[in-house]
């Protein structure tokens, strides 16, 4: 149980995504078996909008689990599915001895209409949560925003939607992606006061990239502190230079995050093992 491993150690986990190309699918599983060799806690395995690629995700997380035999989290977003598409996907998890998922609201997909939209099973992932718990076996995890979500007014309304969460029955959350340590301790604090009491696994991204920079902080909305955005400036022209700078940011963000406590790391791989490998092997030597 990913529980008990919260409770008597710290966990080191990598999220992965099924390729959006099927010629680059069977690659997942090279991608998998790598990083199975690093002896991660758990992989996280995301979801298409709407459920796009939800076979895909199954078909990994089948994978992971029972093949390579690591506890695998499969991503489910429910703003584009009804109640009976999600019964439908827990029977299948269940099937493959799937026993996690990470309940997201997810992104509107692009050809859900105004009335579709207002008319959906699920306004939020609390809802979704709520609906697993009372029809499923599965144990649920749910996502945190240490800098709020785009959409709250607030840190304090989007402390109340992850009461909401813990309360519908959530175990624990994964955070979005955070590059200033300074707001996720920040953002603890402000957990711990308002009642969370669910163990948090802090959300790790690499940037290996200047372009990726760009792309990350329009989809997460997370703040660039002065020392990331220096790094780019001094080695974003460089491809390789570059990427070796944002793997010792990372290092040391984790580092950091460890030797004040926090020591549940969920890395984001964007399927690069290389990238993983060195990161671990910088954390842990």
């Amino acid at each position: 149980m990913l529980q008990d491993m919260f409770e008597s150690k710290g966990t080191f986990s990598f999220e992965v995504f099924p390729p959006k190309k099927e010629g680059e699918f069977e690659k997942a599983f090279d991608v998998l078996n790598e990083l199975s060799k690093l002896a991660p806690d758990f992989i996280s395995v995301t979801y298409g909008a709407g459920g796009s690629r939800s076979g895909k995700t199954l078909e990994l997380a089948d994978y992971i689990q029972n093949t390579l035999g690591i506890d695998t989290i499969a991503h489910m977003t429910c703003v584009g599915s009804k109640k009976e598409d999600l019964l439908a996907v827990s029977e299948q998890l269940n099937a493959n001895n799937v026993n996690y998922v990470l309940a997201l609201r997810g992104d509107r997909p692009a050809d859900m209409s105004d009335g579709q939209y207002a008319a959906r099973d699920f306004l939020h992932a609390n809802d979704m949560i709520a609906f697993l718990r009372e029809n499923t076996q599965l144990h649920m995890a749910g996502a945190c925003y240490p800098e709020k979500h785009f959409e709250s007014f607030s840190m304090e309304s989007d402390l109340n939607n992850l009461i909401k969460k813990q309360d519908a029955g959530a175990e624990f959350f994964i955070s979005q992606m955070f590059f200033d340590n300074d707001y996720y301790y920040s953002f603890l604090d402000k957990a711990d006061r308002k009642g969370i009491s669910i163990p948090i696994c802090a959300g790790i991204m690499p940037i290996t990239s200047a372009k990726q920079l760009g792309t990350t902080i329009t989809l997460s909305g997370s703040s660039i502190p002065k020392a990331l955005t220096d790094l780019i400036a001094a080695y974003g022209d460089n491809k390789e230079d570059m990427r070796k700078a944002g793997i010792d940011y990372a290092i040391r963000q984790i580092r950091d995050l460890q030797e004040n406590g926090v020591n549940n790391i969920h890395l984001y791989t964007m399927n690069k093992t290389k990238t993983a490998r060195e990161i671990m092997e910088g954390v842990y030597r």
